[in-house]
């Protein structure tokens, strides 16, 4: 597991390969996407974004993207295997409308710069810091954007990958894998669509409240989420769980009081990290639940 240090204590970088982008451009671009996603795409403005679900008719998750206001298009950013779906789901929809699709994904690299000392990392190089979450801003050809209290995406041309890693290391970033970036992601509670996510889940399932937005209109999938929310017909939710075991439960792992999804052993915490949907009268911070003989701590 490498890097694991650098990304919680100084600053990590790793490459995230595959990452979808999609851009969308046309008159009609804020239109469409305001009406085929969870959150309020049309007060956007160049320079800032915000994280929003695709759903299908029946309410379920059909994809999650950060959604990235340019000046002259949207920038969808997603995960690499949802990147196809969110495209043909969205072509699906554009029937009159002012609005064309452009696959970014095999020209463009996402960097992930992660760590306390992230933003001293950028200022060494020059770079921007976005400060608010999903703000966005250019540095050359590359463009930053903020993804976490001390996490940050720089998506550049793949032709670029090279230099600007030489670069975030002459700058003090540390290498890191991906098996340390998603245990640094559970030690913060931050799903991963497709493994924590799914079309299994409704919106209110997965309880990420930063991907809804209920003033603003209709959109696919919405007369589900205002039911849901009107009436509180939810079982389940997506919570953070420290289990007080060395041993990590598989992925899918069932329990009279939920469902683990992910999990990893944390060094800094001594105990397993997860994510587990949990049932919505257990779903509260401080509640205690067992795993066998060991102790399940809800955060």
């Amino acid at each position: 597991m490498k890097g694991y240090a650098a990304l919680r204590e100084i600053a990590g970088w790793l490459e995230l390969p595959g990452r979808g982008k999609i851009r969308v451009t046309g008159e009609d671009r804020a239109r469409l996407l305001h009406a085929m996603t969870t959150n309020h795409i049309q007060q956007l403005t160049p320079g800032t974004g915000c994280y929003a679900f695709f759903l299908t008719t029946q309410g379920r998750i059909l994809a999650d993207a950060n959604v990235f206001c340019l000046a002259d298009s949207i920038l969808l950013d997603t995960e690499p295997e949802t990147a196809p779906v969110v495209y043909g789901h969205l072509d699906k929809y554009i029937i009159a409308d002012d609005v064309t699709l452009e696959d970014l994904t095999p020209q463009l690299t996402t960097i992930v710069l992660q760590g306390p000392q992230a933003g001293a990392v950028l200022l060494a190089l020059g770079a921007p810091q976005p400060e608010a979450l999903y703000d966005h801003v250019e540095w050359s050809d590359r463009r930053v954007a903020r993804i976490g209290e001390t996490g940050f995406y720089i998506m550049a041309l793949k032709a670029e990958r090279h230099s600007l890693v030489e670069a975030l290391e002459s700058a003090g970033a540390i290498a890191a894998d991906a098996e340390a970036y998603r245990l640094v992601q559970l030690e913060h509670g931050t799903p991963r669509y497709g493994e924590d996510i799914s079309e299994r889940f409704l919106a209110q399932e997965a309880n990420q409240p930063q991907a809804l937005h209920f003033q603003k209109g209709c959109y696919l999938g919405q007369e589900i989420v205002e039911r849901v929310r009107s009436r509180g017909q939810v079982h389940r939710l997506l919570m953070p769980v420290e289990i007080d075991s060395t041993t990590v439960p598989a992925p899918g792992t069932k329990l009279p009081w939920g469902e683990i999804t992910s999990a990893a052993f944390s060094p800094t915490l001594g105990k397993v990290v997860a994510l587990a949907y949990v049932r919505t009268e257990l779903a509260k911070a401080g509640t205690e639940l067992a795993l066998g003989e060991a102790l399940v701590h809800v955060r």
